[in-house]
This record gives structure tokens, C-alpha cells and sequence, in this order.
């Protein structure tokens, strides 16, 4: 594959933005397998926006032969009070539920390394955290702590204010060529990026895809940086997500109940996840009776648009088109954890006790 064909496949939804294209290119000519890294706090069931989203911008990155990471963030979660706070807790699902979540989805153990943090962490690694705070102001370290889903404006314990530094420094201690993650992590990208020549680093090159809203959200057309934390999918709230190894009735249920309005293109998670997931790979097909129109075949993004917007494509066809996709894309994740019960099983207890 040329190096065009290369950039084109890290281009390609749910990418929204690389920094910069031109570093993308001048990667893929000097490297044959560059090194990509994605970070994840552990917490909680793997929903569509971590597991799904990442899975599929994953398997472009790994066909344009990048080496691929998927980073359990340990220390990070810890930090950030999940999981009641319980270290050993935290490792054992990342290494058990969390880590398998990415193998169900297709990103198997061979070809992806999976890194728990802390076993990385040396003393040149906290070196480099002090280095990088001694290098960043207290302001900009604090409009960093949304990288952890958190408001600038929420009570934050002063563990926060090392997070930021930390991720940075996974970055550089992992030698990272490319740094992923959803448009949430940017800011967290960019002070890597400016803080490396003061490191002796490279700079990473960033690339970062959007988020999937929940299910009962509706994002208003210019988001502020609280309402993106607020609209986007969340584990916390079951009915605003979908969970990848959930069944079909489950799916559909969920589906069923999202907010859809009819002729309402702009904020519309369904509209969204048609949009991502759907089109991105192939059409989707609308089965319908034929005194509401007959079956339609949707080919992109525009055509899904202007059928919407005019009222053309009823909200539950739509909803029914987009649950059946849905259905079959997590269709290897549900038959994985029925074959691997006891991971789910260890969630299940979590939720039981917590």
C-alpha cells in the first residue's frame, strides 16, 4: 500500500481530525510500522464510543501497518475515584473484562499489545512526570482535567493535577508516533505536543475521532466543551449507551427509546451512529411495507441527510435499520462473552457490592 493509501485509512470515520496530515505523511515514509497508543480508564461495562468506535479506527490504523496499543490506564482510574478507588480491583479488570471487551471485538492478543500502566512505571517515567509539570502552568494543567471527563468548575482532589502530566508522559515513555483518542483527549495531545521539544521528544502525531453521543441526547449544533461531557455516551447512565456484549432484545429496546426527532438531523445520536458506524463500511438498508414507501437502500452520508430532513425516512424505520446493524456488528462480541461468561461474571459482582 502507498503512503497515500495509508493516510486516506486513518482519514477515514470516525477520524474528524489529524495534527497534522502532513506529519501523518512524512510518518508513513519514514516508518514501515509506526506506533500508535489509545489510553482507557477502567471502569464500568465497554460501551459503543470506547469499544466499537476504537475497534474500527483500530483496524484501519493496523491495515495501514501501524503497531497498534491499547492502554489500561491503572493509576489514571485510580486517580480519577473509579471503581470505589480499589487499586487491586481496577488490574484485575483490566487484565480480565476490559482488555477481553477489545478481544471480542476483534483486536486478538497478537496483533495488538495491551499495556497496563503501571507496570511501566520506572523512575525515569516519574522524572518525566515532574518534568512535564515543571514545564506547565497550574492554569493550563487545570483546563487539561476535562481529559478525565471532569468540568474545570467540579471539586477535583489534587491527585488531579497529575493526571494530565502522567498521560503525557505514557506518551513519551511508550515512543509513541501516534497519539488516538476521542476529541475529548485533545487537549491532553496538544500539550504533549508542545512540551516534547522541551523534553527532547517528538512530537506525536494526533489523531482524534468524535464522540457518540447518548442515546437520549441531543447535542446542540455549536457544543460548548460541558455539553459534549454531558451528551456523550455514558456507562453511568445504562440507557444512554449500548454495551457490546448486550443482546439483541437489549439493543433494540435501547434504540427504540433514543431521542430521534422526526426531521431533525442535527444532534441526533441515531442519525449519528448511522452516520459512524453504518455508512462508513456500506449502505443502509431500510425495510419498510410498501404503502410507507418500500424498502430504500441509503449509500452515505448525504443521502441519509436529505432523506431525513424532508421527512422522507421515518424515525422508526431508521431506528429498526440502525438496532439491526448494530445487532450484527456486536454479534462476535455477545458469542466471545458467552463462550467467556466468567468476565462478565466478575463485573456482575462489582455491581452487586458497589
Amino acid at each position: 500500500m502507498d503512503v497515500e493509501g495509508k493516510v486516506e485509512l486513518a482519514k477515514r470515520t470516525p477520524t474528524i481530525e489529524l495534527v497534522t496530515e502532513g506529519e501523518l505523511k512524512n510518518l508513513f515514509e519514514t516508518k514501515a510500522h509506526p506506533k500508535h497508543y489509545i489510553g482507557f480508564e477502567i471502569s464500568g461495562y465497554v460501551h459503543l464510543g470506547t469499544g466499537l468506535l476504537t475497534a474500527l479506527k483500530v483496524k484501519d490504523l493496523m491495515a495501514a501497518g501501524v503497531k497498534p496499543t491499547i492502554f489500561l490506564a491503572d493509576y489514571h482510574t485510580w486517580i480519577n475515584g473509579k471503581m470505589g478507588g480499589d487499586l487491586e480491583l481496577i488490574r484485575k479488570i483490566a487484565a480480565g473484562y476490559f482488555k477481553h471487551a477489545f478481544v471480542a471485538l476483534g483486536l486478538p492478543e497478537d496483533k495488538v499489545d495491551f499495556v497496563l500502566a503501571s507496570r511501566m512505571y520506572d523512575d525515569e517515567y516519574w522524572k518525566m512526570v515532574l518534568d512535564i509539570s515543571r514545564n506547565t502552568t497550574m492554569n493550563r494543567m487545570l483546563r487539561c482535567v476535562t481529559i478525565m471527563g471532569r468540568k474545570e468548575t467540579d471539586t477535583l482532589s489534587s491527585a488531579a493535577m497529575l493526571y494530565p502530566s502522567m498521560q503525557a508522559a505514557d506518551i513519551f515513555k511508550l515512543e509513541v508516533d501516534i497519539a488516538h483518542g476521542g476529541m475529548d483527549q485533545r487537549k491532553i495531545h496538544m500539550l504533549a505536543r508542545e512540551i516534547a521539544p522541551k523534553l527532547g521528544r517528538e512530537k506525536p502525531v494526533a489523531l482524534h475521532t468524535g464522540l457518540l453521543a447518548g442515546l437520549q441526547s441531543a447535542v446542540r449544533m455549536n457544543p460548548t466543551e460541558d455539553d459534549i461531557i454531558d451528551a456523550k455516551m455514558s456507562k453511568s447512565v445504562p440507557d444512554s449507551a449500548i454495551f457490546i456484549h448486550e443482546s439483541e432484545e437489549e439493543i433494540r429496546r435501547k434504540i427504540a427509546k433514543a431521542n430521534c426527532a422526526s426531521k431533525i438531523v442535527e444532534g441526533n445520536p441515531i442519525i449519528q451512529y448511522a452516520e459512524i458506524l453504518v455508512l462508513r463500511d456500506r449502505p443502509l438498508k431500510i425495510e419498510r411495507p410498501a404503502k410507507f414507501g418500500g424498502d430504500l437502500e441509503i449509500a452515505d452520508v448525504a443521502q441519509l441527510r436529505s432523506e431525513y430532513a424532508e421527512g422522507k425516512l421515518h424515525p422508526m424505520d431508521l431506528k429498526n435499520a440502525v438496532a439491526r446493524e448494530l445487532c450484527s456488528m456486536l454479534k462476535p462480541a455477545r458469542e466471545y462473552f458467552a463462550k467467556h461468561e466468567e468476565y462478565l461474571k466478575e463485573m456482575e459482582k462489582i455491581r452487586v457490592t458497589r
